[in-house]
């Protein structure tokens, strides 16, 4: 497609999935037995989308135990008492806290990435979650023998190392998930925390070569989960001007579920650089209807108003189950709206005469 068109990462896990964690919950399926459940829901995640015709394809995250903290899932030097995430709908999630170091991740995402390899030969997509999100789980109070800034270090090279691994192994695309851009801005109104989020992804960012980086891109929305939002109400025009300092070749940014598209879309016009490529959103996965192509070829024309083709793409605006919340969106709606974006982008491109 002369539009590209990508999947953000997360799907709703099946259900024999669903039922398959459960009951390794309660200790009546073994870890082998699990792992054989959660191959076979990639395989139908990624035969899924090939099916309605995704050019470019994601596992569904559906072995991953959460997009934030796969990398420190299971080490025993965790405390649960770490940063909180307010939702608007009055629900939270909250991060672990580091309780020791030297910090290295348990679960690098070149895993899922080589994993999914197995089922298909077709481009491959790969999230990661950005190191300005992982460094919330350094406490408050410091680690003795551990100042931040070791720890800080240690971090970034842990990052590097992620995002390097799932390049080495093939990935089409590597996508740095960067939520807790515009919710820094609430917590932090002077910008303050978003500038220190900006420096040490670029810490990080600054360690590829330019042509390793269009393969790497930046995933930015007000967050998703549960069919709520943790940070909408924050103006994107103090954030966007900072994320396209950010050294990716790719921006992924939520936009269908903006109030005032067009002026979102000003923004991206003049502040994204001259050699990124910028996905917008062009499906919402909180609003529970579904798209039609037609709205999303409206949606991509409005677009291109603003952007030049070239460097236009479409995604959808956030993940379908971040958080591993199976429930809210069903696995059979979210792939009607991957159908419809990829669809409608199609049909955009007959617009455009491309």
């Amino acid at each position: 497609m002369t539009i590209a068109t990508e999947p953000i990462g997360s799907l709703p896990r099946s259900e024999a999935l669903r039922r398959a964690l459960a009951a390794h919950a309660r200790g009546t399926l073994d870890d082998t037995d699990l792992a054989r459940h959660q191959e076979q829901a990639v395989a139908d995640t990624l035969a899924q989308l090939e099916r309605v015709g995704s050019p470019v394809l994601v596992d569904g995250e559906q072995s991953k135990p959460s997009f934030a903290t796969y990398p420190v899932a299971g080490l025993d030097t965790l405390s649960p008492d770490g940063a909180v995430i307010p939702f608007a709908d009055g629900h939270t999630r909250q991060l672990p806290n580091i309780t020791q170091g030297p910090f290295r991740y348990r679960t690098r995402a070149e895993s899922y990435l080589r994993a999914a390899k197995r089922h298909t030969d077709r481009p491959l997509k790969q999230a990661v979650i950005a190191p300005s999100a992982l460094s919330l789980l350094y406490p408050a109070e410091p680690i003795e023998g551990y100042p931040r800034e070791e720890f800080l270090r240690d971090l970034a090279n842990e990052a590097e190392a992620d995002i390097r691994g799932c390049l080495d192994e093939g990935a089409h695309a590597v996508q740095l998930d960067f939520t807790e851009g515009r919710l820094s801005l609430k917590l932090d109104p002077s910008g303050g925390l978003l500038d220190d989020f900006i420096t040490l992804n670029n810490e990080v960012l600054g360690r590829f070569s330019p042509e390793e980086r269009t393969r790497i891109g930046v995933h930015t929305c007000p967050g998703g989960d549960q069919d709520s939002t943790h940070s909408l109400d924050i103006d994107y025009a103090e954030l966007l001007p900072r994320l396209f300092r950010l050294k990716a070749g790719n921006f992924y940014l939520e936009l269908a579920g903006e109030a005032e598209p067009e002026r979102v879309l000003s923004l991206i016009r003049d502040h994204l650089p001259p050699t990124a490529r910028v996905f917008v959103g062009v499906t919402d996965p909180v609003n529970p209807e579904v798209e039609t192509p037609e709205q999303v070829r409206d949606r991509v024309l409005l677009a291109a108003r603003y952007i030049p083709v070239a460097q236009l793409g479409t995604c959808d605006d956030c993940g379908f189950a971040p958080f591993s919340d199976d429930s809210s969106t069903t696995r059979e709606l979210a792939i009607a709206k991957i159908d419809a974006r990829v669809r409608g982008t199609a049909l955009a491109e007959e617009a455009l005469g491309l």
